[in-house]
């Protein structure tokens, strides 16, 4: 068995796209304003139907806590709440629920909730669903320490080299646990089988230990100079239309990864995904033998693949006497920590590590 300590999660470990650029120094955090998300739905609301979508704004509370809320208090059925991701406690975030119109009146009592706003509610025909988002606009405020001043010039400059070549999209602290303990826990699950645990638990910390698995073979494109380009054997998508297909010709694919088009992807191992071959299915190789697993330890796991990088678009730097306020959106499944540990080049939330996930 390979030692269990080096399976938690250490944001500091990986490598950089952007080692030669110094970081900003700083913190995030110091107070829930300083951290602000708006979420960004798929869609608009129509304006007519049986449910009501509700612009929520909320600080100092997790989205469970508003949706415990809805059930609890204000009685609406669990399985007619709607929400399309989960948002940050320690953060003010505006995000969408949904639930059936016919409940409308009882929104007044949300007001009992400290720190909810509503801000607005329009009909639509369905329920809202998880994944209903397009992605998520951040707002953040680096705070400067002591009598130290942040150079605006440096933080542009990662910026813009983030934005030509994308963000590398490591899965963040939020993903594993208090402490980054998880990991050993999913691999503990996954080599002994059968564990007496509530399902719900062995599938969130198997998930943990696949999302591991992934950063370390994103780690492994970044030290072989493979982040940018694709190799023979890839399963890469396509940014536009989401497609994926299995690369033949390294030299005929990568002129289309140099202009953002397509990049490789990753595997979060399971049995049903799409499989790497040849070059790329030995580098996927090299991470399971690293810990002495094979994919069928993931049998459980419906399995998935996940890009290597995602775009940083509507970005800008603003100095602020408390510091550098930084912006940009970013698509569903991304973490706002993978652009800030480049920017400060260190794990920005190293007592941060909460178990809800940012989507």
């Amino acid at each position: 068995m390979p030692d269990l300590p080096n399976l938690r999660f250490d944001f500091n470990a990986y490598p950089y796209l952007t080692p030669h650029l110094p970081g900003v120094e700083g913190v995030i955090r110091h107070l829930p304003q300083d951290f602000q998300v708006e979420e960004v739905p798929a869609y608009s609301p129509l304006g007519s139907g049986e449910h009501l979508f509700v612009l929520i704004e909320k600080q100092g509370l997790t989205t469970r806590a508003v949706f415990e809320f809805l059930r609890d208090r204000l009685h609406i059925n669990e399985a007619h709440i709607g929400v399309a991701g989960l948002k940050d406690k320690h953060a003010l975030t505006r995000q969408w629920f949904s639930i059936p119109a016919r409940h409308a009146s009882r929104l007044e009592s949300l007001a009992e909730l400290e720190g909810v706003r509503v801000l607005e509610q329009a009909l639509h025909p369905h329920k809202l669903k998880v994944g209903h988002l397009r992605g998520n606009r951040f707002r953040i405020l680096i705070r400067a320490t002591g009598q130290a001043t942040l150079p605006r010039p440096a933080a542009e400059a990662i910026m813009r080299e983030l934005e030509q070549q994308g963000v590398p999209n490591y899965f963040g602290p939020q993903r594993f646990g208090l402490g980054g303990l998880n990991p050993v826990k999913g691999y503990e699950l996954a080599k002994k089988g059968k564990v007496h645990s509530p399902s719900w638990l062995k599938k969130f910390l198997l998930a943990s230990l696949q999302s591991l698995l992934f950063n370390d073979w994103l780690a492994l494109r970044l030290e072989e100079g493979l982040f940018a380009q694709v190799i023979e054997g890839d399963v890469a998508k396509k940014h536009d239309t989401g497609g994926e297909f299995v690369v033949q010709e390294a030299a005929r694919e990568n002129p289309r990864a140099l202009r953002f088009e397509i990049s490789a992807t990753g595997p979060l191992y399971g049995k049903k995904y799409r499989e790497a071959q040849g070059l790329a299915r030995a580098l996927e190789d090299r991470i399971l033998q690293k810990y002495q697993l094979e994919r069928s330890h993931f049998a459980s796991r419906r399995g998935d693949r996940r890009l290597i990088r995602f775009p940083l678009t509507d970005w800008g730097v603003e100095e602020a006497p408390e510091g550098l306020w930084v912006r940009f959106f970013l698509p569903k499944g991304a973490y706002a920590t993978a652009v800030l540990r480049e920017l400060m080049k260190r794990n920005p939330e190293e007592s941060e590590l909460e178990s809800e996930i940012e989507e």
